[in-house]
């Protein structure tokens, strides 16, 4: 594949290794070739590389597929998942999943990108439901700026939430960014 096809979310492989396209920066000098300059993230351990490519390059696209799984459970460091259609389980380890591990729920179900036979990376639902388990409590003071307060939710995962949601709350968070989107409902 050209390097002028590659843009942000591409799967390349560099080396072997599976990478997402996490910024891509066209620049093009006065004189010479074009740069392009991208930032990768590795979707088998999570680190961050900045590679350097000029116009004319070649890079090798990670064939992939996706499918629906639905998480199960957490066993140690590795998260389970199982294939919904038939039922084949795959284990991925807490470094691949970074910060998604805090909007998974049992039962969820979530987008799996598989290279081959490996799960390299999942994709969670844009917004989830979760329980607020513990909020600290607020005191009513006359401000201008919006007030929050620091919340936990059931999956473990902590969150600034506005001060009328209160422990047994159903809130809906955004998972693209982990911020609170809307109270949903309560439950005691």
């Amino acid at each position: 594949m050209d390097i002028q096809d590659v843009h942000k979310n591409t799967k390349l492989l560099v080396d072997g290794t599976p990478y997402n396209v996490e910024e891509a920066e066209f620049m093009k000098p006065g004189k010479g070739r074009a740069i392009y300059r991208l930032r990768l993230r590795n979707l088998l351990n999570g680190t961050i590389a900045d590679r350097t490519y000029h116009s004319g390059d070649k890079v090798d696209e990670a064939h992939t597929t996706s499918q629906e799984e639905q998480y199960l459970y957490k066993e140690g460091e590795q998260y389970v998942f199982m294939n919904t259609e038939t039922f084949e389980q795959h284990l991925i380890d807490e470094a691949q999943l970074e910060n998604k591990t805090g909007f998974l729920k049992e039962g969820m179900i979530v987008t799996i990108l598989m290279m081959g036979d490996k799960p390299i990376d999942i994709t969670l639902p844009i917004f989830v439901e979760l329980k607020v388990v513990e909020s600290e409590t607020t005191t009513k003071t006359a401000t201008i700026t919006p007030q929050t307060k620091s919340a936990t939710l059931e999956t473990g995962y902590n969150i600034e939430v506005p001060p009328f949601v209160k422990e047994g709350d159903i809130i809906k968070v955004d998972t693209r960014s982990g911020t609170y989107v809307e109270r949903v409902g309560t439950r005691k």
